[in-house]
């Protein structure tokens, strides 16, 4: 397709993002791409062979010459249904509905598989990570049919309702493809207003189709296939991934799609220089030094307030602020944390300027909305990347620093690549059904809309804030 020519004049960010001559829908083009190993099924179906002969001895007897009774299986769901029946079952069929335990506990035992537990931990759950899989391999909203059968509320994420309008819908479609929703973000700043002296600000920014980033994997998962699959898959996309320099050269991974993670005193050296780049210490001081979109990566610790206020009065205007693989920070969610963050920012009139980017704590489609919600233009995803990758955790994984993931042996690039894609037309087709719903053409006007959302705590200080007893 060709682009159009910048004009004279024309301002950085519209050079960079000048317009293509006709029009292209954002598309993710999705394939089919199967696990490299199976998961471990879900539970263990555990069948006391003596008792289930006197079981099939009785019912030939009491039902002699009703064969299709005495056949018949107590599995609707084929768990029973091999060539010798209970005598050995399928326990991958296994869904858990107890049936068969229930009708003949002295015949059969479901219990969980702790090989199955293993593959997720106290936050990114295996019932998450199967989810994650689902989506990763067939790139669609996973539907089984059964209906919800979980908690209404809980912690985290859980806390938060949207509440999205069944009267108004004038976007309900755009996942259908009759309407367009758009799920563009623009990282970068954005000044207030616009001086005509030529002593301003001017506006910085790059535009990424999809609010959804990938965040550097932690140290025990990064290697060179990993980070070319990052940048293949981001640039695919058209979002960002963040990887760490030295790895960045190493693999050859450097593109328009990937944000360096360096030192202030890396940057010297950093030629030729990158669209945006990811500083770890000193982002202030980097701003003279490099012509790229300058990011922070600010974790929610002790002081990040002061910290973030600071770096905002001397010119940084992207942030990207992260906490554990938990979501916890500060002593807190990351819920909670970014409220008050963007609550600060419109507090003191600068939330427009800036570009607030989040990590940690988002593990399901559904937290991306949440968070934005909340108060992120975007969010980086850790976790869920490598669960997609078939990456196993080694025991809790709660930091960078400390997590441990054994990665697939014959991981492929293409491969990975193809899940990525997968994952991220999943979880936007259930974004797009949540603006739909809302009524809402683009995911910019969900940023900070907390009236979009019903918030536990709220309701249920509402419903029982007069009752003894209630805290």
């Amino acid at each position: 397709m060709a682009m159009a020519e910048p004009r004279k004049g024309q301002l950085e960010s519209e050079a960079e993002l000048a317009p293509a001559v006709g029009y292209r829908r954002y598309h993710i083009d999705t394939a089919p791409t199967l696990d490299l190993a199976d998961l471990p099924h879900r539970f263990l179906v555990e069948v006391d062979r003596v008792e289930l002969l006197k079981l099939l001895v009785k019912e030939t007897w009491e039902y002699w010459g009703h064969w299709d009774v005495v056949t018949a299986r107590p599995c609707v769901y084929g768990v029973f249904s091999g060539p010798i029946g209970g005598f050995a079952p399928r326990p991958e069929h296994c869904v858990g509905c107890l049936r068969c335990t229930i009708q003949h506990p002295e015949a059969v035992t479901i219990r969980h598989n702790p090989e199955w537990k293993a593959w997720g931990d106290a936050y990114l759950s295996p019932k998450l990570v199967e989810t994650i899989l689902s989506e990763s391999a067939l790139g669609a909203v996973p539907v089984k049919g059964q209906g919800y059968r979980g908690r209404f509320g809980g912690p985290g994420w859980d806390r938060i309702w949207t509440d999205m309008s069944e009267i108004v819908r004038p976007t309900r479609d755009g996942i259908h493809g009759r309407e367009f929703i758009s799920t563009v973000v623009d990282i970068g700043s954005r000044p207030m207003h616009l001086a005509t002296d030529g002593d301003g600000e001017r506006p910085r920014y790059l535009q990424v189709q999809l609010p959804i980033l990938f965040d550097s994997p932690p140290e025990s998962a990064q290697s060179i296939e990993m980070a070319r699959l990052l940048a293949h898959a981001a640039e695919e996309l058209e979002t960002l991934a963040f990887l760490p320099l030295e790895l960045v050269r190493e693999a050859g991974a450097a593109s328009s799609a990937v944000v360096p993670q360096l030192k202030t005193s890396e940057l010297e050296a950093l030629k030729p220089s990158p669209r945006m780049i990811e500083i770890l210490d000193d982002a202030p001081a980097a701003l003279s030094l490099t012509d790229a979109i300058v990011c922070e990566r600010l974790p929610f610790e002790p002081g990040w307030r002061e910290t973030l206020l600071a770096s905002i009065a001397a010119g940084v205007r992207v942030f990207h602020l992260v906490t554990d693989y938990h979501g916890r920070g500060d002593g807190r969610f990351v819920r909670d944390l970014v409220m008050e963050a963007h609550a600060l920012l419109v507090e003191k009139g600068l939330r427009d300027m800036v570009t607030l980017i989040g990590s940690g704590g988002i593990a399901a489609a559904e937290h991306v909305p949440k968070a934005i919600i909340c108060g992120f233009d975007a969010v980086a995803l850790d976790t869920p990347v490598l669960a997609a990758l078939q990456a196993q955790p080694e025991g809790s994984v709660t930091d960078a620093a400390t997590a441990r993931f054994r990665l697939p042996a014959s991981l492929d690039v293409e491969w990975g690549v193809q899940r990525l894609k997968n994952l991220s037309a999943a979880w936007r087709d259930q974004l797009l059904e949540i603006l739909g719903a809302m009524g809402l053409r683009e995911v910019r006007r969900l940023r900070g809309e907390l009236g979009r959302a019903m918030f536990q705590r709220d309701l249920e200080q509402e419903a029982f804030g007069g009752i003894d007893g209630y805290e």
